[in-house]
């Protein structure tokens, strides 16, 4: 990829991802940015989003119910989605990485890696539950 000129709201965006561990979504990061930079547009922010996410600078979850959120946490590790109130949690637990040999077996190519989105309720929820 050619060089890419610095942007002040690029920045800003990575930053509040960065900031948080709520794995926003476009909505509110544009939300968050506008505080910052008034004038900027919500498809800024979606390009920027994109771009970082292709970058490899932030990750993009794409979710079951159609809206994307984001990481700015890229080491790897898995993501829990609560199947009550929809909140992305992130997972740090051992890699899975002998799936991608199972899963090679299988497969007439080469596996490079995998993605896994586990779905249960979370902590809060159970609680709310349970009163």
């Amino acid at each position: 990829m050619a060089n890419l000129k610095y942007s002040r709201q690029r920045e800003a965006i990575k930053e509040f991802l960065a900031s948080t561990k709520e794995h926003p979504t476009a909505d509110t990061v544009y939300m968050h940015v506008r505080e910052e930079f008034p004038r900027i547009s919500l498809g800024t922010v979606y390009r920027n989003l994109n771009l970082l996410a292709d970058m490899g600078e932030i990750s993009k979850i794409t979710t079951p119910d159609g809206g994307d959120r984001f990481d700015g946490t890229i080491e790897p590790h898995y993501h829990v989605i609560c199947t009550s109130c929809g909140k992305v949690i992130d997972l740090y637990m051992e890699p899975l990485d002998s799936i991608d040999k199972l899963a090679e077996k299988c497969f007439d190519g080469s596996i490079e890696s995998h993605t896994a989105m586990f779905f249960g309720t979370c902590g809060d929820c159970l609680k709310k539950k349970t009163k």
